[in-house]
């Protein structure tokens, strides 16, 4: 076993001569990369690991991401801000609530149940906010609006632009300020829809809305990072028109072969 060169070691072990004579060269790659990562984040110490790599693109180190990632990670570089957390559901209000009528219906065709809710989506200097209107029955999105208030104006516009696509037997949301102030609920009025909200902390009883945007933050907002309300809107828009739009479609082909 001794008279064995290194290269039979590594055939057993199902590693490249280069994993190991090419082990040194890598970590001094990794340190030379380090140097450059910690020369950037001394001049903009809030950096995450998209906007580092491209600043160093600028510095002449075509590096891809996914290595300046790990090494911030390896290395503890990682940004250490605090988060502040948005509440966006205010329930405590003298404005009309309503029951929660949906429990024990299932949705069984288009545009049999509406349900709505907002989330927030940070900047890099402040907070915007997207409202979404969503088909219960295909998963498509009826309806969406994106601004940097979360006043009743927000969930207005994306009610108006869902009710351009047709008209639900019930609306469901939570009880926020928002869906119960007087404008809102005039409009599902007025349109003979029935009012469904759920009940107070108990967002599992609008579960739809909470499970869409856990998938828009996982699949697109929390791999990003934006600067401007503009930058959200363009992210957004993609993801609902190409990538959510795409899942969507699949699922009703599976409803409509069933």
């Amino acid at each position: 076993m001794k008279d064995k060169p290194i290269t039979w070691f590594l055939g057993i072990l199902s590693l490249s001569s280069r994993s190991w004579y090419g082990a040194t060269v890598a970590d001094d790659k990794d340190e030379e990369l380090v140097k450059e990562i910690i020369r950037v984040l001394e001049e903009f110490p809030f950096y995450g690991h998209r906007r580092a790599t491209k600043e160093l693109r600028r510095r002449g180190h075509p590096d891809n991401k996914k290595r300046v990632q790990r090494l911030m990670q390896e290395r503890g570089l990682t940004q250490k801000r605090k988060k502040s957390k948005v509440w966006t559901t205010n329930s405590n209000h003298g404005l009309a609530i309503y029951p929660n009528l949906i429990r024990d219906i299932t949705a069984s065709f288009p545009d049999h149940i509406w349900v709505t809710d907002f989330t927030y989506i940070r900047l890099r200097n402040g907070f915007c906010y997207l409202a979404t209107v969503l088909d219960v029955f295909t998963r498509q999105v009826r309806g969406w609006a994106l601004m940097r208030t979360m006043e009743k104006e927000l969930v207005i516009t994306a009610l108006h632009r869902a009710l351009e696509k047709g008209t639900p037997c019930y609306h469901h949301s939570d009880r926020g300020s928002q869906y119960c102030s007087e404008a809102y609920i005039a409009i599902l009025k007025e349109k003979a829809i029935n009012i469904s909200m759920s009940e107070k902390g108990e967002p599992t009883q609008n579960g739809f809305a909470e499970s869409f945007f856990r998938t828009l933050k996982v699949e697109e907002v929390y791999l990003m990072e934006y600067d401007t309300l503009e930058d959200v809107m363009a992210s957004v828009t993609r993801f609902i028109d190409i990538v959510y739009t795409k899942k969507t479609a699949s699922f009703i082909n599976w409803l409509c072969a069933a």
